[in-house]
């Protein structure tokens, strides 16, 4: 028997028996993991509410034997909360769409349970906190959040240079299949030609430039979260639940 001790996010959980519940999260140290929280369901529950989605929790782990992932679940005996980001997320309908799909985002690139994705638990709570905080239009948010997920994971977009031959941009056309922005001569059927101001936009989004990104006119916005939508579907090989609900 041991005990492990991590600070992570909630990214979702499932009812478990009358009382009980499944928790899912995404750990600074274990990546993914996946633990039952008993009783959290009653209403005299201590810690049941600290468990929701978009929490920023330590959290207390009783496993069996000594590693945290094993043949059966751990159990999760105690929580403290870091930062209540669901406080301002789900009360606003933007807020809460754009932050479901960035806990969906989060679980799919973390399919492996126990193995330490720093960078990505990183991305997540920092996006969060933005998001709570409401410093930005939530789709941009969801879009910087998607974009830099992606470069993370090594599937990182080029929206100047050609992403085949390495031309320097800006380049006109755009191929999801080539990895972004291509020249005219590596250019692929399927390629768009979307506004030089769109892929301005996503550069500023993947690099955090979001004084130019909070300038940019809605129809670019929109043309740009087509790219980002279509570029993740690629490399995921099927789209997000959530994402059809996000306002754009």
């Amino acid at each position: 028997m041991s005990l492990f001790r991590d600070d992570g996010i909630v990214l979702r959980t499932q009812k478990l028996g009358e009382a009980d519940r499944i928790i899912t999260l995404l750990t600074r140290g274990h990546g993914r993991v996946r633990a039952v929280a008993r009783g959290v369901r009653r209403t005299k529950s201590k810690f049941g509410a600290r468990l929701e989605p978009f929490s920023h929790v330590d959290v207390q782990f009783f496993a069996r034997g000594s590693e945290l992932i094993g043949r059966g679940l751990p159990l999760c005996t105690q929580s403290e909360t870091i930062a209540p980001y669901g406080s301002g997320i789900v009360s606003d309908y933007a807020r809460y769409t754009a932050g479901t799909a960035m806990l969906e985002t989060a679980e799919r690139f973390t399919d492996h349970e126990g193995e330490p994705a720093v960078q990505q638990y990183l991305l997540l709570v920092g996006a969060l906190r933005t998001l709570s905080r409401g410093e930005h239009a939530p789709h941009l948010v969801l879009d910087a959040f998607l974009l830099r997920s992606l470069a993370v994971n090594g599937y990182a977009p080029t929206f100047s240079d050609c992403a085949k031959c390495g031309m320097p941009g800006p380049n006109r056309f755009f191929s999801v299949s080539s990895g972004g922005s291509v020249c005219v001569d590596c250019r692929v059927p399927g390629s768009v030609v979307p506004s030089p101001q769109t892929l301005e936009l996503l550069g500023a989004l993947l690099t955090g430039d979001w004084g130019t990104a909070d300038a940019c006119e809605p129809r670019y916005v929109r043309e740009g979260s087509g790219l980002v939508s279509a570029y993740l579907h690629w490399h995921m090989e099927r789209g997000l639940r959530s994402l059809r609900y996000v306002e754009k």
